[in-house]
């Protein structure tokens, strides 16, 4: 071999080498390929492949994005479920298979399968949405749908309900990412149509396991090849121009997340109704997700997006580029919980801004039961909180860790990477949050829960051996009277009840509270809202009576004594069964019901 010819070969594998242990390195540094490779594609991106790679919209031009042609036809349907109209089973066979996919889905599967999968929805947006033009120039967008063991025809309505009024230059695709789900028609019938019924638009994932909400969402935004990723769950409906509202804001500044307003279908009926009008997302100290009222101001134009603290988790809109800058979601988080407040301070503290856009509303099919066990036998989602809180929430941590003992118990798992990343974005602390994002939210829900009005057991004078009992019922169900614990102000949990610093009554057992809408109604337990309302409740120790409302309604509890059940009725002072004694009483803060105790609203 001549010298010279040698000496070439050598120098060549000299540079090969070089190169592959040059990216070898990279790789590392971005810890794996699929992380390497979005980096290369985000770069490609923004060298004049992605919507933020050149100047969008320089005059401002806006249009009007309704599809008429849809909406007049949409009109003109009828049929069971049309117009977002309940429908109720009424053959005794419909009924009883009903009643057994109930308790697969934790809604009425069959009244689903009746409805037309391409069903009309009522327009319920404020009069002035229905004039809004919004930019001309908008993102393209993939949603991004996971399921598990969903129901066939909720899950396909969800997709229809996208496909047929998404504007199709903005939709790029639909991903749905099957978390490993058990029923087989998920499988194989499911691929079959959606290669022969919805592809291109329509791409179908499947997981080699089942991993959970936040790995399956991570898995779909990998795929996702649209400038904005929406998150939607499987069993919901887009409402009419639902799209121009969440994708404008992302166009004017990528570093903005967007929620729609979401509505109600009901899990029996499938009605389709609002739920109200924007409420600010928000949490309490035991991480259950609030809401706060809006502030001065929000609605002044009922078509504007106002900020929100947290979203709901399950609903929006973000851009890929800030979602990735953002690295995502932490993957140490297991399962579900915890991920739509990691994201929501994510996004607040490193520099974005979260909104819900009013003009955006999307149904949302919320259980009546939830049908699905933990799939790790141990308790993830105080995990996952902790890990959120460790990172993100600084010395406010310690008011969550106060309020339950497992956390003490808990191993977050490693944080290295998640303080790394905080530390490279530069991100704000959790108290600019509170201060500049939510400034009322230590007021509704002080880090420490204030001295209660009463507490204990709630025991009947008509029938001193029985008292109020929680029955071990969940929302919505009655509560009911028991025979009384022993300990008077520490009974067993389904009998501890508080009258809280909220103003209402609350039980232990489960954290919900007592709710009637109205006269002669019976006493149910329900999700406290903090907004008094159907859940307000005052004790007079004078008289022994549970007043239900404000004073001038003139209503309280009542036991019936017959059936052990407990109802809302006109106030007697005559009657023992309107009487109760309470295991602890605070008396001074009672005496001083009108300046103690949460603002009235």
């Amino acid at each position: 071999m001549p010298p010279l010819l040698g000496e070439l070969i050598v120098k060549l594998l000299f540079v090969v080498c070089c190169g592959v242990i040059t990216v070898l390195l990279i790789i590392h540094k971005y810890e794996n390929l699929d992380n390497f490779k979005r980096t290369l594609y985000y770069r490609l991106a923004e060298d004049g492949e992605g919507f933020y790679a050149m100047p969008r919209n320089v005059a401002g031009e806006k249009i009007d994005w309704h599809n008429y042609e849809l909406i007049e036809e949409e009109s003109k349907r009828t049929g069971p479920g049309e117009h977002g109209r309940p429908y109720k089973l009424s053959s005794e066979q419909d009924i009883a298979l009903n009643a057994k996919l109930f308790k697969e889905n934790g809604y009425s599967a069959v009244v689903s399968d009746m409805i037309a999968l391409n069903r009309s929805v009522p327009d319920i947006r404020h009069p002035s949405c229905r004039m809004k033009e919004y930019l001309k120039e908008l993102p393209t967008v993939s949603v991004i749908i996971i399921f598990y063991n969903e129901h066939w025809s909720a899950l396909l309505r969800t997709v229809y309900s996208v496909l047929n009024r998404s504007p199709p230059a903005l939709l790029k695709e639909i991903i749905l990412v099957n978390d490993h789900s058990t029923k087989p028609f998920l499988w194989t019938p499911l691929r079959e149509f959606v290669e022969s019924e919805l592809a291109p638009k329509v791409r179908l994932v499947d997981l080699p396991e089942r991993s959970g909400l936040i790995v399956a969402r991570m898995a779909g935004a990998r795929e996702a090849r649209g400038d904005v990723l929406i998150v939607l769950d499987s069993h919901t409906e887009v409402n009419t121009n639902w799209l121009p509202p969440l994708l404008e804001p992302i166009a004017e500044d990528y570093r903005t997340c967007v929620c729609p307003f979401i509505d109600v279908i009901a899990h029996d009926t499938f009605q389709y109704r609002s739920q109200d009008e924007g409420k600010r997302g928000a949490f309490d100290w035991k991480f259950y997700y609030k809401r706060l009222p809006l502030l001065p101001g929000d609605l002044d134009d009922p078509t504007k997006p106002f900020n929100s603290p947290v979203m709901a988790g399950g609903l929006f809109a973000i851009s890929a580029k800030f979602f990735w800058e953002l690295g995502g979601y932490d993957e140490g988080l297991d399962i579900w919980g915890g991920e739509q407040y990691e994201l929501s301070f994510k996004i607040w503290q490193c520099g974005g801004r979260l909104v819900d856009a009013p003009c955006s509303r999307v149904g949302h099919v919320y259980r009546g039961y939830a049908p699905f066990g933990n799939p790790r036998g141990v308790n993830f989602v105080v995990r996952n909180f902790k890990r959120v809180a460790e990172v993100w929430m600084d010395e406010y941590s310690q008011f969550l860790y106060e309020r339950n003992p497992q956390f003490a118990k808990t191993d977050p798992g490693d944080l290295s990477a998640q303080r790394e990343l905080r530390e490279r974005l530069q991100c704000k602390p959790f108290k600019w949050f509170l201060e500049m994002v939510a400034p009322d939210l230590l007021v509704r829900y002080p880090p420490r829960d204030p001295q209660p009005f009463a507490s204990g057991r709630v025991q009947s004078v008509a029938n001193p051996r029985l008292c109020l009992d929680s029955l071990n019922h969940q929302a919505k169900e009655p509560i009911g009277l028991y025979a009384c614990a022993f300990n008077k102000t520490h009974p067993q949990n389904n009998q501890f009840f508080t009258l809280s610093y909220h103003r209402d009554i609350r039980v232990r057992s489960n954290d919900k509270c007592l709710d009637a809408a109205k006269l002669n109604d019976e006493i149910v337990l329900f999700s406290c809202h903090e907004s008094q309302g159907n859940q307000m409740w005052r004790y007079n120790y004078e008289s022994k009576m549970i007043i239900h409302g404000k004073d001038h309604h003139g209503r309280c509890m009542e036991a019936d004594l017959h059936t052990n059940k407990l109802f809302v009725r006109s106030c007697d002072k005559d009657k023992a069964s309107q009487k109760w004694n309470w295991g602890y009483v605070n008396f001074v803060h009672l005496q001083n019901w009108d300046v103690y105790g949460a603002k009235f609203l």
